[in-house]
């Protein structure tokens, strides 16, 4: 079965729809603009059930299907990057240091078209929950939207969600079953010493050494703390100290990104960190301050839920343009915060060539919007079939 007949259909308006989103992007749970053009939209679709201020600005839809079943969730993200837009596109973003370059202007358009498709024609059982959710890029709007308890609220059994991938190849779905994204904590440290003249370091207590020393020493977690066969990534993404080259500071600091996908090796990277960070300071005689900030879990896929979904992409794009040993990605989502209260999936989609995800020039290809609309229609009707 290739798209839907009727989501076809409704390509220019998903473009249009898509479009609006990218000219109007918002940030994080601040998002009452977007929220309000998902909402007008849904009444005029005509669903069953609309509920907002959802984690600020999140919405769930509900549509009934034909008699009783279980409740299927689908959802897209719909919040923006803090990025100024270079694409020169007529549609591009009004809002100077806000952009769609993520694709949650395209992820929201494919869920609307899919939700016309299922309020007009209704093939499946029980009900499906489209769910809108702000702050998947800061802020973790997933995990806010399962803590103010939309699974049992709307009695969520499976949830799906797909994202668009630029330079993967068109049309293509790409996923597995188990982990396919890795969990992102962030640790900053402040480094206090005693600052003076560069002129006279035996009068100061350096806080640079230091930092250059816990740096280089955090490379060893990866390559004498870890099983070699793990995957997990340490990278020192700032460091800040000092004003001038006769200055050594007072103080400074540096923050690092850190993933992985199992939690006892999230765990051994927390550990590790902490006790080289403290190990160092003594042997430097400075002060540190520790903020671990312990983020996103691993994106973990049901197999049962992936393997069907990945049926489901077959029946829209063909076998052979779905891959279910996808390599999975250092990067993190919270989605996850779905996966781990309710069996389901997350699927890449391939866009085709383009600037790649979080560019100021990327720009979702609307070609993709019928595709993915069609495999979340779909995937509902298959779940929850008609007698």
């Amino acid at each position: 079965m290739p798209v839907l007949n009727r989501i076809a259909d409704l390509s220019d308006q998903m473009k249009a729809w898509r479009r609006y989103l990218h000219q109007h992007p918002e940030l994080s749970f601040d998002c009452p603009e977007t929220a309000a053009f998902i909402a007008a939209r849904l009444r005029e679709m005509g669903v069953d059930e609309i509920h907002e201020g959802i984690a600020q600005t999140g919405i769930v839809a509900i549509i009934n299907g034909q008699g009783d079943g279980p409740t299927i969730g689908l959802r897209a993200d719909f919040d923006a990057l803090p990025i100024d837009e270079i694409t020169g596109a007529e549609y591009a973003s009004l809002n100077a240091g806000k952009m769609h370059a993520c694709g949650h202007d395209g992820h929201t358009a494919m869920l609307l078209g899919a939700a016309q498709y299922l309020a007009e024609t209704r093939r499946f059982t029980g009900r499906v929950a489209l769910i809108f959710q702000p702050a998947e890029e800061d802020g973790g709007g997933g995990e806010v939207m399962v803590k103010e308890g939309v699974m049992e609220r709307f009695n969520i059994t499976q949830a799906y969600a797909i994202h668009n991938v630029p330079n993967l190849p068109f049309g293509t779905f790409h996923t597995n079953p188990g982990a396919i994204m890795a969990s992102v904590d962030t640790a900053t440290v402040k480094v206090t010493g005693k600052g003076g003249h560069g002129a006279t370091p035996h009068e100061t207590t350096d806080p640079v050494v230091a930092i250059v020393a816990m740096v280089q020493a955090m490379q060893t977690i990866l390559s004498r703390n870890m099983n070699p066969i793990e995957e997990a990534v340490v990278s020192i993404t700032q460091i800040h100290t000092g004003t001038a080259s006769n200055i050594i500071p007072g103080d400074g600091w540096f923050c690092a990104t850190i993933r992985a996908f199992k939690p006892e090796v999230r765990d051994l990277l927390k550990k590790r960190f902490i006790e080289i960070v403290q190990g160092h300071a003594a042997a430097f005689n400075v002060e540190a301050e520790i903020d671990y900030d312990w983020g996103y879990p691993p994106t973990i896929n049901h197999a049962a839920e992936t393997l069907f979904a990945a049926s489901v992409a077959a029946d829209i794009v063909g076998e052979g343009a779905v891959n279910t040993d996808s390599p999975r990605e250092m990067g993190a989502e919270d989605f996850s915060y779905m996966l781990e209260a309710r069996p389901g999936s997350y699927l890449f989609l391939g866009t085709g060539p383009g600037a790649g995800l979080h560019h100021a020039a990327f720009d979702f290809n609307d070609e993709a919007a019928p595709v993915g609309a069609s495999f979340l229609a779909r995937l509902v009707e298959r779940a929850q079939p008609l007698p």
